[in-house]
């Protein structure tokens, strides 16, 4: 279900699970205190925190209420299929799992050099097949920063409908909750 795509060029983007050689990267984004107006985080976090969530992670949604997956570009080898570079992008997540009422919220964060190529819409678009063909959700959404304008064009471009402005959202501002039902 999640796999292969092209986006631009040789490269495709696929969603893999979590593993613990990803240690480094989500310690340098978890603690981007840049990034942290749009992820609701407070305060930085140490790599004995990230290894203990690594390990204690099972990627099954069902169990753990969230799932968070890494966004790889991959670069084909000439002639075979396997790739021939893997480089982590990013990650996106489901969370605040609600299986009863199938729902979901979505979070994404890309590094700042693979911006506006494609690689968030095609991580969405991704997630947004799994979500509801695999995990037969009726309902996935995200709450952005009204200031926010590429995630929310993102989720724009994705067909997603905007569904309400929470006032005074974040110390920053609004936020928009972006909704897209199955």
């Amino acid at each position: 279900v999640i796999g292969w795509l092209y986006v631009v060029g040789n490269s495709m983007i696929r969603l893999r699970k979590l593993e613990p050689s990803d240690l480094p990267f989500l310690y340098q984004w978890e603690n981007d205190s840049s990034a942290w107006a749009d992820s609701d985080t407070h305060n930085p976090l140490s790599r004995q925190d990230l290894r203990a969530y690594i390990e204690s992670t099972t990627g099954d949604i069902y169990k753990d209420g969230q799932l968070r997956l890494m966004i790889c570009e991959d670069t084909p080898s000439t002639g075979g299929t396997q790739p021939q570079a893997s480089t982590t992008l990013g990650c996106i997540d489901l969370f605040d799992f609600d299986a009863r009422n199938g729902k979901a919220a979505i979070g994404i964060y890309v590094v700042q050099d693979a911006r506006g190529r494609g690689v968030g819409h095609e991580a969405v678009r991704q997630l947004l097949h799994y979500s509801f063909d695999f995990l037969r959700l009726k309902m996935v959404y995200a709450i952005v920063r009204l200031t926010n304008e590429s995630s929310n064009k993102l989720y724009k471009d994705l067909d997603f409908t905007p569904s309400a402005t929470l006032k005074n959202w974040t110390i920053e501002g609004d936020a928009v909750v972006w909704q897209k039902c199955n």
